[in-house]
């Protein structure tokens, strides 16, 4: 209706959808038309589709900042384009022509880079703080600084902010539920620049109550993922998010809310904000022995320290409601306080951090503890009053060792009263005690091993094992089961005698020899879709019987030395994603036409590799995406650029540099990719262009050929919740830094989609 009354027709208002879409059909029929529909918040597009005629000359530019509309508003080869933030040079210019006087331009203050970090490349918030700070005499007023570092305080009261409040606060308003709310505000947790572990956010919201069951803490977590609230960070190889963060001025707007309705306490000046602490949260610098804390900690549910804590805050028995405890960063926790925190009968989550070296038996009295994280700790030997936790689905550790005699452990197995899903970071070493329980262990859905020196009359009990959990019952099993084997040597004795029939979602090889043949059992799973393998050398005959993996969707191939070998065609025909990570690119497969039919993402993570390496990427048909090591010569990107311009789909070309996993899930994903839009970064054409990205899909596009008889659609997808339409009404236009040079759709698509 509104398009309709844009171009001047009559509407009526009890007109249906329907007789509007036939209007509308035909007045733009045989016209050319541009017609821009900004921030969509519902799929709406199938139900309009079909009033705008199809013609190659003309657009429809769809803007939101919800992921699955821009997907549902592209057509199958259209192109969603992620809108990106201003860079560190223009943010910079930005801020700077807002909040500062002219004749203060050229001396920043060193607290800017703090406001331009909080602003996070965001226009909407580098203006209006910017005009916020001015007006309260920035750069020269000292009270300025205490002003940004609390911003949210001012976020809601303050005029000038509130254009970028109303957004913030539509934002936060339009999540599905209660429980969505309160998933977003436990953020508030974590330091505004922390990396957060997507399993260790959703195990902590199930210990408090957010959700119920796993998928329904999955659905959670999509949603605000979806809805461009939190950002992924750390990305595995099969795609799934791995480590994610609120970006800066919604971290700000987090910290308002949860401290405005008590719902997270944190600490200020050594003093506590907030009356009633129920979730409290120490970043470094926050209560020592010196504070003289004087607060009621009988009500905490949460608790998470990094750094020192005091010895106030470590004295457990003043917490009688204690569900979540984080102390994997507190530097001052010691063996001695796990007996008082051993009587914390309502704990649900419980990790600790590198200062514990052991666990005492009265563990056992946490009745109702479902994650238990020991993979900083240097605890070696495992209690075998932990197995005995009948709540326990998560035990997460690092070379974790289990003692001979595990009989009672075995009965409570037995009996069905072992819960454990997820058994990670074991290892054996010869001893017995872990196959032993590992065999009677109905649940588990997730097991990662790590072999020391086995003898092989000592073997036996443990391959037992492995043959059952990886048993396949012929049923149709949907469960995740995942398997990872890491070995030091005599693989070749536990690998070769696995046998068929057998089931796995997932598995990881890693072995520090050589790989000579691909396992047997390996070669009929069932189920299998995400592959890793790492040794120092793979063979082609290992290679080649990869290819008999049809089901295979993620491939991962880690190695010193990769010998000659071909992709034929027809090979991996449902695999989505590719990776090598190699020391060396001269050996990289020869790839046929016709192999990979479905390929989506290609990864060479090879410092040395020398342009394109002889890989013909126009035979790769579905390729969207390329990924290249940080350390390849400006001529080999220089190539892969040229490849990408001239590919069919025009695919992203992406920089990958390792980055510091310390606040990620540690040895649990020891083998994932980290590939992610702050480590990956997009190659960037110019020097000048205000948004450090490359993709060849927005090159030079001339035209539709005479064979285009269909309309394309673009979608923008706003990378954060600033809405366009928001973002443009505050901003002058003529002060920001935007370079446009040519905005073009993908030739040969009815529909397609831009995320600008």
């Amino acid at each position: 209706m509104g398009i309709l009354r844009e171009l001047g027709l009559p509407v009526l208002d009890n007109s249906n959808i329907d007789q509007l879409t036939v209007n509308l059909s035909e007045y733009l029929k045989s016209k050319r038309y541009l017609i821009v529909i900004d921030d969509m918040q519902t799929d709406q597009w199938s139900t309009i589709e079909s009033a705008f005629p199809e013609d190659a000359s003309s657009r429809i530019v769809v803007t939101t900042t919800i992921k699955s509309v821009a997907n549902a508003c592209s057509s199958s080869n259209g192109y969603v384009h992620r809108m990106k933030r201003l860079g560190d040079e223009y943010s910079e210019q930005l801020f700077a022509k807002k909040a500062y006087r002219k004749k203060y331009l050229g001396c920043m203050k060193s607290e800017s880079k703090d406001v331009l970090k909080k602003c996070d490349g965001q226009p909407l918030a580098l203006i209006t703080v910017g005009q916020f700070l001015r007006k309260k005499g920035w750069p020269t007023d000292p009270s300025c600084e205490d002003l940004c570092k609390h911003l949210r305080r001012h976020l809601k009261n303050d005029e000038t902010l509130q254009r970028m409040w109303q957004v913030l606060h539509q934002t936060f308003s339009k999540l599905p539920c209660h429980g969505s709310r309160a998933c977003l505000l436990y953020f508030g947790m974590f330091p505004c620049d922390h990396s957060v572990s997507r399993k260790t956010l959703m195990r902590r919201w199930l210990a408090e109550g957010f959700v119920e069951t796993q998928p329904s803490s999955s659905e959670k977590f999509n949603t605000l993922i979806d809805q461009n609230i939190i950002e992924p960070i750390g990305v595995r190889s099969n795609d799934q998010v791995k480590t994610c963060r609120t970006y800066g001025m919604m971290h700000e707007f987090i910290l308002h809310m949860s401290t405005s309705q008590d719902f997270i306490t944190l600490f200020s000046g050594n003093k506590a904000e907030g009356k009633y602490v129920r979730r409290l949260s120490l970043h470094d610098s926050g209560a020592t022995s010196r504070s003289g804390l004087d607060i009621d900690l009988s009500l905490v549910r949460s608790l998470m320290v990094r750094g020192e804590a005091g010895k106030d805050i470590l004295n457990f028995q003043k917490y009688q409601l204690l569900r979540v405890l984080d102390l994997e960063r507190c530097i001052d926790l010691g063996d001695y306080h796990l007996k008082d925190i051993c009587n914390l009968l309502l704990l649900k989550y419980l990790s600790l951090g590198e200062t514990i070296t052991s666990l005492p038996k009265e563990i056992k009295k946490l009745k109702l503890l479902e994650t238990l994280d020991l993979r900083r700790t240097k605890v070696n030997m495992l209690p075998i009053e932990v197995l005995l936790l009948p709540c326990l689905v998560h035990l997460l550790g690092n070379k974790l060792q289990l003692p001979d005699r595990v009989d009672r452990v075995k009965k409570f197995c037995l009996a069905g009263k072992s819960n454990l899903e997820t058994l990670s970071g074991f290892t054996t070493n010869g001893c017995q005690g872990f196959p032993l329980i590992m065999i009677h262990m109905m649940n588990l859905r997730k097991v990662k091993i790590w072999f020391g020196s086995e003898r092989s009359s000592k073997s036996t009990d443990l391959v037992n094992a492995i043959q059952k959990f990886i048993h396949d019952d012929k049923k149709e099993c949907k469960d995740p089961r995942s398997l990872s084997l890491c070995f030091d040597d005599c693989f070749e004795t536990v690998l070769h005698s696995l046998k068929s029939p057998c089931y796995l979602r997932s598995l990881k090889l890693k072995v520090k020899g050589n790989l000579l043949e691909l396992p047997q059992f390996v070669i009929s799973l069932r189920g299998l879709q995400d592959l890793c393998l790492s040794s120092a050398k793979l063979t082609p005959s290992l290679l080649t019987a990869l290819s008999q993996l049809i089901y295979l969707q993620h491939l991962k191939l880690i190695a010193d030395e990769l010998e000659d070998f071909i992709l034929t065609d027809q090979a991996f025909p449902e695999l989505l994603r590719l990776c090598f990570v190699l020391k060396s690119s001269n050996a990289l497969p020869r790839i046929e036409e016709g192999a990979l039919p479905h390929l989506m993402s290609l990864k060479l993570i090879c410092k040395d590799l020398d342009g394109l390496a002889d890989i013909k990427i126009n035979c790769l048909q579905s390729l969207k995406e390329v990924t290249l090591d940080v350390n390849v010569t400006q001529e080999t990107i220089d190539a892969w650029k040229k490849a990408a311009t001239e590919h069919p789909n025009r695919p992203k070309l992406l920089l990958f540099n390792p980055v510091d996993e310390s606040e990620s899930e540690p040895a649990e994903g020891y083998i994932a990719s980290t590939i992610t839009e702050c480590e990956a970064r997009e190659v960037c054409t110019t020097s000048e262009a205000p948004v450090q990205e490359y993709n060849a899909q927005m090159l030079d596009n001339k035209g539709s050929t005479a064979e285009e008889k269909k309309r394309k659609n673009c979608t923008v997808e706003s990378s954060s919740n600033d809405a366009l339409n928001s973002a443009f009404a505050a901003m002058d236009l003529s002060e920001v830094p935007l370079t446009l040079t040519e905005f073009s759709v993908p030739r040969n698509s009815k529909v397609s989609s831009y995320t600008c």
